[in-house]
């Protein structure tokens, strides 16, 4: 059993990002964040995160990335150069060319998670500017052969229990 976690349009800050990090550091595996951090890829907020780069980022983070982790394949992009605000049509395409698992992406800063198509699509929302929630949120994901158990979580900790979902996703 493995864990990601990923968070999203972080916008500067910089003490939470910590937190987030501080808190779950023995508990999972990887972190991803999924852009706009506006931070710069040395600033000590964002180490340990496997982190692209968004429309307000600046220098050294990659466009999107690719890779495996726990027997899936990962695609991580920010969203932004895939119209992810108005359709996941050009992201699907995308995810068809990566043979991707699992896409990571954020840029609409509202939280979601979805299979398409046999993908997963997730979107962590923000931990800064959440849209059409009230909470500032990421996720953990528990990858466990099939079954990938999505949990929610505010800022503070908290987990958002209303929001864990389970989904059966075969390798």
């Amino acid at each position: 059993m493995s864990k990601a976690l990923i968070v999203s349009d972080s916008h500067g800050l910089t003490k939470e990002l910590q937190w987030v990090r501080e808190r779950h550091i023995g508990e999972v595996d990887i972190m991803i964040h999924c852009g706009d951090s506006q931070l710069m890829p040395d600033d000590p907020s964002i180490e340990r995160f496997l982190t692209v780069m968004g429309n307000c980022d600046f220098g050294g983070y990659p466009l999107e990335t690719s890779l495996d982790f726990s027997g899936r394949r990962f695609f991580i992009t920010h969203g932004h150069k895939y119209s992810v605000k108005t359709s996941l049509m050009s992201l699907k395409y995308k995810a068809l060319q990566e043979n991707a698992d699992i896409v990571c992406f954020g840029h609409s800063h509202v939280l979601g998670a979805e299979v398409v198509g046999g993908t997963l699509f997730l979107n962590p929302g923000s931990i800064r500017l959440p849209r059409e929630r009230i909470e500032k949120t990421y996720m953990i994901l528990d990858l466990n052969d099939d079954i990938i158990n999505l949990s929610v979580f505010e800022l503070n900790g908290r987990e958002v229990k209303e929001l864990a979902r389970e989904f059966v996703l075969p390798k």
